[in-house]
């Protein structure tokens, strides 16, 4: 698939394999794809792409993150000891989580419900982004959360952003894209996030604790072989969009 970094490039885009070779610029579009994944570090601005994406093209946008967060949120609740393997992927197993789009127009992405709860802008809490890379990171936690999220998946007409999906949960998606960003640009992003909504913040801070997650997400940070790798430092969300509609010929 070197071909599909075709418009990217000429739009200025650049885009390497998993060698962190360059790809070769091409000009030929692909058919248009069922499934688009978004893979790539916390901070890249994923969310972000995979919602206009999923907007401009009428697909379901899926950020397979708010799963684990939702899983997050309840263990504390629950009281589940975090650090209890076991105890962990019991509750995944039996925890109601539905993610719907958007029911308020409040500015979120979608509406997520545990039980008959929603939960949407509690999984945004300071102890649940403390917390969720501890419960993501169990293998029994993952295999069942990667089941669900396949299912939703295999459905088509959807884009789907996480850290190994393009990898791991849909290896047959036929456009995989992994985006990647600066460790400083990540923090100021971020940082600039939570400001915008009000919350006193610390740029260093941000920066060693995205470093942080960075560590404990290694087991699932990596790029599909076959995956367009795009770096989004110094390049806006609608940049990539457009370079993305035009790679499909959308």
């Amino acid at each position: 698939m070197a071909s599909n970094a075709g418009l990217l490039q000429e739009k200025g885009l650049p885009c390497y394999n998993r060698r962190n070779e360059q790809i070769p610029s091409a000009l030929d579009t692909m058919e248009m794809p069922t499934v688009i994944t978004i893979d790539g570090p916390a901070g890249a601005g994923k969310s972000t792409l995979g919602e206009l994406l999923a907007r401009r093209l009428g697909y379901l946008y899926f950020d397979t993150g708010i799963m684990y967060r939702a899983l997050t949120w309840a263990a504390l609740q629950h009281h589940t000891d975090l650090h209890d393997s076991a105890a962990v992927a019991t509750l995944a197993q039996n925890i109601d989580i539905r993610v719907y789009p958007p029911t308020i127009a409040d500015g979120r992405q979608y509406t997520v419900f545990v039980g008959q709860e929603d939960i949407t802008w509690k999984l945004r809490e300071a102890a649940v982004e403390a917390n969720v890379s501890i419960t993501s990171r169990y293998p029994a936690v993952r295999a069942v959360m990667r089941e669900r999220q396949r299912m939703i998946g295999q459905q088509g007409r959807v884009v789907m952003v996480g850290r190994d999906i393009g990898s791991v949960v849909m290896p047959d998606a036929p456009l995989k894209i992994y985006l990647v960003a600066s460790l400083d640009e990540r923090a100021r992003r971020r940082t600039a996030e939570l400001d915008a909504r009000g919350r006193a913040v610390d740029y260093t801070q941000i920066h060693t604790e995205i470093a942080h997650r960075d560590e404990l997400d290694r087991h699932v940070m990596q790029a599909a072989p076959d995956a367009i790798v795009i770096v989004s430092d110094d390049r806006t969300p609608e940049d990539i969009v457009e370079a993305v509609m035009q790679r499909i010929g959308a």
